[in-house]
């Protein structure tokens, strides 16, 4: 019997271009499965690989202003997603950040989450966006407060929906079971390497790329090279790309939103990519080592498992780990790395990004999802199956 699946992302817009999307995009290149998300605006977008394809979406997707991103309709999301019905399908795979994993199945079907991380703004950045948002004080401030926490309560709900859980890395392993007390296997996310080319001579700036938005920490950064009066690049676009360029002195330059070509030039260019936030993979770190430019980075979250600090590992370290997020500790971090980086070879960061290919994950992916289904067909079999189907 050919077993019939679905897919289901939270959101697929031109904007939304993360590792989560990178993993969508390789999971159907080699699963036939019908894709459902709370918004669509890629299928009607021609430079998109989803150009023409049918993808089911929900209510959401005729809301105002949604294409910019549907968080702004966050207590609506769990009852959104909720109206995909699903009923039809053998296994549905989810690709989950916020609430894709919350989708109603029944008990003759196998689901399995890819979680790239609990939601965040309900959970470990509850704070950061209460303080920096001002709907975060006075009466608004308690509304989304109370809306937050019945986000949390539906989240730990809706994970008992799932039957089998993927983390993209340890850090999320752990922050699953801090939230959902599940277990979950550790599949690393697809990287694209090939669109990334290995380069040994590099140029004398260091480089940093990413959303600017406040708990990426670009501030931070700033901050330290503003003290070392050495050349930065920052490439990205987001809420506080004034604040920034307001912070920066002469030697900093802030670019804003690049096209991939001048970013890869940058990144296969740069002495160092420089990283302060808490990620729970990090996929700019591993494109980074790609090029091979080493990283210097926080030493917390999914860093952790993609960079290799030279003093702990000498004979093929990948850089330098930070371990406050703090100015002065990058400046500490940089420093040092002026003095090691003869003993970081370039070979061995390419080395350390070729265990995160789509290959690796493409067999680590399909063997996982054939185990679990073998696993649960024989605990939870529809009755309309003959025993020697289930055996």
């Amino acid at each position: 019997m050919e077993l019939k699946y679905a897919l289901v992302h939270e959101w697929l817009t031109p904007k939304a271009t993360g590792g989560s999307e990178l993993v969508v995009q390789e999971i159907l290149n080699y699963i036939d499965a019908d894709l459902y998300a709370l918004i669509d605006f890629e299928s009607t977008n021609p430079q998109s690989y989803l150009y023409q394809r049918a993808i089911t979406t929900t209510f959401l997707q005729h809301f105002p202003q949604a294409r910019n991103g549907v968080q702004k309709y966050l207590p609506l999301l769990p009852i959104a997603i909720e109206q995909l019905n699903l009923n039809q399908y053998d296994i549905i795979l989810s690709s989950s950040h916020a609430v894709a994993k919350g989708v109603l199945t029944n008990p003759y079907q196998l689901h399995i989450c890819y979680c790239h991380t609990p939601m965040r703004y309900a959970w470990d950045l509850t704070f950061d966006y209460l303080q920096g948002d001002r709907q975060g004080k006075g009466i608004q401030g308690l509304i989304a407060r109370y809306i937050l926490h019945r986000m949390r309560e539906w989240d730990v709900i809706s994970a008992n929906r799932v039957d089998y859980f993927i983390a993209n890395s340890q850090h999320t392993a752990r922050r699953i079971w801090r939230c959902y007390r599940r277990q979950a296997k550790v599949i690393y996310p697809p990287v694209d390497l090939k669109k990334f080319h290995f380069q040994p001579e590099k140029a004398d700036f260091y480089l940093t790329i990413s959303r600017l938005v406040s708990y990426k920490q670009i501030c931070l950064i700033v901050k330290a090279f503003n003290q070392l009066k050495k050349p930065l690049v920052i490439i990205g676009a987001g809420s506080q790309l004034s604040v920034i360029r307001q912070l920066a002195e002469s030697h900093i330059q802030v670019l804003g939103w690049q096209p991939d070509d001048v970013v890869q030039e940058y990144i296969t260019k740069a002495k160092a990519f420089v990283y302060a936030a808490c990620e729970d993979f990090g996929i700019a770190l591993v494109e980074a080592q790609a090029c091979g430019t080493p990283v210097i980075a926080y030493g917390k979250g999914g860093a952790l498992e993609t960079v290799k600090d030279i003093r702990q590992y000498s004979e093929d370290g990948t850089g330098l780990l930070f371990d406050t997020q703090q100015p002065e500790a990058l400046v500490a971090a940089v420093e040092s790395f002026e003095q090691l980086q003869p003993q970081i070879n370039p070979k061995n960061c390419q080395l350390q990004a070729n265990k995160f290919s789509p290959a690796v994950f493409k067999q680590s992916y399909l063997k996982y999802i054939e185990d679990c289904y073998q696993e649960w067909r024989l605990g939870f079999a529809p009755a309309s199956r003959s025993p020697s189907e289930i055996i």
